[in-house]
């Protein structure tokens, strides 16, 4: 079960992700504005140091310890990429495209765990 609380807060993530790079997109010609960006790598190093290994090799006890597992960070890189601000329509794209690959990903991993559980209750698919 843990692994899909990973793929809900992954999802999450990606939600929040979808969110900032189409206010990106959208204030691609509004003067003075700073993209902003959802920081994910604070997270995963702090989950990295949760990460607790018994003396038996194979045992790895995982502790949660964040509820909201990203911030936003505003990119003041004063570079006006766009001749206004510092968006790169092309850059936010290519994000938006990779965004939308691993939140079908993750979405459709869920799906077929809940598919499996369900098949498992019922058995023999649900008769």
């Amino acid at each position: 079960m843990a692994v899909i609380n990973k793929l809900e807060n992954f999802i999450d993530f990606c939600s929040a992700r979808n969110k900032i790079i189409s206010k990106n997109i959208a204030n691609v010609g509004t003067r003075n504005y700073n993209r902003e960006e959802v920081n994910f790598r604070d997270v995963l190093d702090s989950e990295k140091s949760n990460i607790k290994i018994e003396d038996n090799p194979k045992f790895i006890e995982i502790k949660s310890t964040n509820s909201n597992p990203f911030t936003i960070n505003v990119d003041s890189n004063g570079d006006a990429i766009s001749g206004i601000n510092n968006v790169d329509i092309e850059r936010e794209m290519a994000e938006l495209a990779e965004n939308t690959i691993q939140f079908k990903f993750s979405s459709k991993k869920i799906a077929g765990y809940y598919s499996t559980l369900r098949s498992a209750i019922h058995g023999n698919g649900g008769r």
